[in-house]
């Protein structure tokens, strides 16, 4: 299939979920483009692992319509189905499995579905380099780490070359070398590969770093969807200015940086160095708005 270059990958619209009396989800609106990492944040409860449950065809949802590649995930055939990659938060079995033989038993299925634009699967060795399971590409799964058992979750999530990959906390139990070699994994998808990647994480830090576009979910509801920058003006936040005068460290927070630095600039013709902006962020941001909902939830 040609997309044409503003079609959406995924398009929800008042997407709603109610379990009884329950409402987990409520009027849910949201794009994802060919390429765009979109990052899903809110507290627990927030309606993060339905609403990508219901954009990978396991949930079926209440109200409203849900597109991915074009297709209600409750109608998706095994064809639709081998362009999404899924990394759920937990996968704890085949623990009896070697590693590449494994990912080679899932490759095989992919294969039906290769096209010329689109070769299925992905390079058994290939995949194990990229997510640093190469050396314990001949151990049993039930001997892996824990970090290393979530690189093979990610393994099996890319083993088929996703157009669409969904990524529930796929972090979880990672190192920080770790965490940044997948970081780069992720980069690459979007960039080189143009995989729309939609995931969850409670790490504010690889929001910021991953993200092209951030959506945050509180009591089913998204209240706030946009760059970190742009998110970052709907709350009143200060940025922090550093500098060395006359070799003395110096720090104010200013809502307007621009004009404070141009004054300070102004005022200090010489004696200024190693100035520093600090803008605010994503973390301050997002606690921003979350007690901003807070209260007024409180309020009504």
């Amino acid at each position: 299939m040609v997309r044409k270059p503003n079609n959406f990958t995924i398009e929800v619209k008042n997407l709603g979920m109610q379990y009884g009396d329950n409402q987990v989800l409520k009027d849910v609106n949201f794009h994802a483009r060919q390429g765009e990492v979109l990052v899903l944040l809110g507290p627990n409860g927030a309606g993060k692992t339905t609403t990508i449950e219901i954009l990978e065809g396991f949930r079926k949802a209440s109200t409203g319509s849900v597109a991915v590649l074009d297709i209600n995930p409750e109608k998706g055939d095994e064809a639709w189905r081998a362009r999404l990659g899924v990394v759920l938060q937990s996968w704890r079995d085949h623990s009896k499995w070697y590693v590449r033989e494994l990912l080679q038993h899932i490759g095989k299925y992919y294969v039906p579905y290769s096209t010329e634009s689109h070769k299925r699967p992905y390079d058994t060795d290939e995949i194990l380099h990229i997510v640093g399971l190469a050396e314990h590409a001949h151990k049993k799964l039930g001997e892996l780490s824990g970090g290393q058992r979530r690189r093979m979750d990610v393994a099996i999530g890319l083993i088929g070359n996703p157009e669409v990959l969904f990524l529930d906390e796929p972090t979880v139990g990672f190192d920080p070398i770790a965490r940044q070699e997948f970081h780069d994994v992720i980069h690459r998808l979007s960039d080189l590969e143009k995989t729309t990647v939609l995931l969850t994480t409670h790490d504010l830090q690889e929001a910021e770093k991953l993200a092209d576009r951030i959506i945050i979910l509180a009591g089913g509801k998204i209240i706030a969807n946009g760059t970190a920058g742009e998110l970052a003006q709907e709350i009143e936040g200060r940025t922090e200015v550093r500098w060395q005068q006359n070799g003395e460290l110096m720090v104010h927070s200013t809502k307007d940086a621009t004009a404070f630095t141009r004054d300070l600039l102004r005022q200090h013709e010489s004696g200024i160095s190693d100035l520093q902006i600090h803008g605010t962020t994503l973390e301050e941001t997002y606690t921003g708005l979350i007690q901003k909902y807070e209260e007024k939830k409180e309020a009504k």
